[in-house]
């Protein structure tokens, strides 16, 4: 499997936490990201890593989205 590190719009709390926002792809397009469904601590079972992962729904699709280290990345 392949991992696709992502360019993600955050934001971040005052109180340390991330939220990501919405997706930019170097083509161009942006893909927002209508509702956060799950956080929690996972790997990354297709391509390796271990962080934290973002449940997310985005145009009615279930994506997951892997921050490690500063990194988004999804897996294909």
């Amino acid at each position: 499997m392949q991992k696709i590190t992502l360019d993600i719009l955050v934001r971040h709390t005052p109180d340390g936490k991330s939220t990501p926002l919405k997706i930019l792809w170097s083509d161009g397009r942006t893909f927002e990201i209508d509702r956060i469904l799950d956080i929690r601590k996972a790997a990354a079972m297709k391509c390796g890593g271990v962080g934290i992962r973002y449940l997310c729904r985005i145009r009615n699709h279930e994506v997951a989205i892997f921050e490690e280290d500063g990194i988004y990345f999804t897996e294909k």
